[in-house]
């Protein structure tokens, strides 16, 4: 029986595999998210609601049918902290992680595992990738939770539950998790802007791609001295780090004008401005909010889940079609209307089957969403397009963002949007793998002909 068993996992391809792992993650959250004192008391929860918590905090998405801080105790929010752990930081990188702690060595599959969980495209190095995201993490959250826990003290009356708060707040933004255990998201610290400044921080070291942070570090603890060897960002680092910048940017901008003369009228230049500046920054992937989003205007909400479907970076805590997809799109577009074969960004071209693959990937998910919202609004009739639409790109986006209408979700919809969410964190490109099985080099090929495009 085992020997089948090997023989039949033998054949999955890493991506399929990868999957598994999510889903048996699933499993087993379902399982704690059950255990006797992780509900307050009186407390029960239907198991599909069960099954939806858990997809959304391995998916570190955020979207909740049930209110957090209602539903669990403070043990049932260690339970869901560690979820989020597992969730952001990726299932091969913390099963690597306790390989490692037992003196093991990872193996060529366990290697190609986690270069499809984290989208590398070399198997050398892995090992020092998962040491470093581990390390960097941790000491962001411990720092995060510091920070935040001292500052705390002047809204809880002990420090046990500043702490407890702080910690939580920590892992969800780091995480880009988008959960709470206030009760109201961030909307209890909608006026302090330290606050705010520090989840738009841990949301942006979170979201901005593994790479670029442990890249970040190997910059500001450099050799100085060495000369012979000038430290040089990679393409990915420059155009990840460029594109979220201007996302942000932009977000922020079209906020401010799109609210000028609705929800922000009658409020002071700093207070519009941190409202447009954490609502663009959460959009990326965090899912915690400062307001109820639904007050925006509808050309705001439309605005708002474009930049939920782009998402976060690749190789990082969000989901989306992700930062470099849309840059390459966008380039691609530039350069074939200037007539331009070869995208050239940074003094670098692009390769070929990267280009491929980002448009892949978003025709993929446009038309993945397409069918979400298509199908939602059938089974939700009494909810309206705009929300089902902002929706359905949060959980897609593993965001986590909402307009009011995920508890009143019928089980389809439930379904649906746990779909969307699991696409979202296993990525378009390991769902892509899934289907198409292992890469077959073709034995033939035909004779070339034109089509007319466009």
């Amino acid at each position: 029986m085992w020997k089948d068993l090997r023989l039949w996992l033998d054949k999955l391809t890493p991506a399929q595999v990868i999957s598994g792992y999510y889903l048996l993650a699933v499993s087993v959250s379902v399982l704690l998210l059950r255990i006797p004192g992780v509900h307050k008391p009186g407390v029960e929860v239907a198991f599909i609601d069960t099954i939806f918590t858990a997809v959304s905090a391995v998916s570190v998405t955020g979207l909740t049918v049930v209110n957090i801080s209602e539903t669990y105790s403070v043990f049932g929010y260690f339970v869901i902290m560690f979820i989020l752990q597992f969730g952001g930081i990726g299932i091969m990188a913390l099963g690597t992680f306790f390989w490692l702690l037992l003196g093991r060595k990872i193996g060529l599959r366990g290697r190609r595992l986690i270069m499809v969980d984290h989208n590398q495209y070399a198997l050398s190095g892995l090992v020092n990738l998962i040491r470093e995201i581990i390390k960097i993490i941790l000491v962001i959250e411990a720092l995060g939770a510091l920070i935040l826990g001292f500052h705390f003290l002047k809204y809880y009356s002990t420090w046990e539950e500043a702490f407890l708060h702080a910690l939580f707040a920590s892992v969800s933004a780091t995480t880009n998790g988008g959960m709470d255990i206030t009760g109201a998201s961030l909307q209890p610290y909608a006026g302090d802007y330290f606050v705010q400044l520090i989840h738009i921080i841990l949301i942006t070291l979170g979201a901005i791609g593994f790479p670029v942070l442990i890249e970040t570090k190997a910059y500001l603890f450099r050799n100085k001295w060495d000369n012979e060897q000038p430290f040089r960002f990679s393409l990915f680092a420059k155009l990840t780090t460029v594109t979220y910048a201007v996302l942000l940017v932009i977000g922020t901008v079209i906020l401010l004008l799109f609210e000028y003369g609705h929800y922000f009228k009658g409020m002071s230049w700093h207070e519009s401005f941190f409202y447009a500046f954490f609502q663009s920054a959460t959009t990326r992937s965090g899912g915690l909010a400062t307001m109820d989003v639904s007050e925006f205007t509808m050309p705001t909400l439309l605005v708002m889940s474009i930049l939920m479907f782009i998402g976060a970076s690749p190789s990082s805590v969000g989901g989306g079609i992700r930062t470099t997809t849309f840059a390459v799109n966008i380039l691609f577009i530039y350069h074939f209307a200037k007539g331009n074969r070869d995208i050239k960004v940074f003094k670098r071209e692009i390769h070929e089957d990267d280009i491929l693959k980002s448009l892949a990937i978003t025709l993929l998910a446009v038309g993945m969403c397409f069918i979400s919202v298509v199908t939602l609004s059938i089974t939700e009739q009494e909810h309206h397009i705009i929300e089902i639409i902002f929706e359905v790109c949060s959980a897609f986006g593993t965001t986590g963002l909402s307009m009011g209408i995920t508890p009143e979700l019928s089980n389809i919809g439930k379904c649906i949007i746990m779909a969307l969410m699991f696409i979202g964190r296993i990525g378009l490109t390991s769902f892509l793998y899934i289907i198409g099985g292992k890469e077959k080099q073709p034995n033939f090929h035909y004779p070339k002909e034109r089509v007319i495009i466009g």
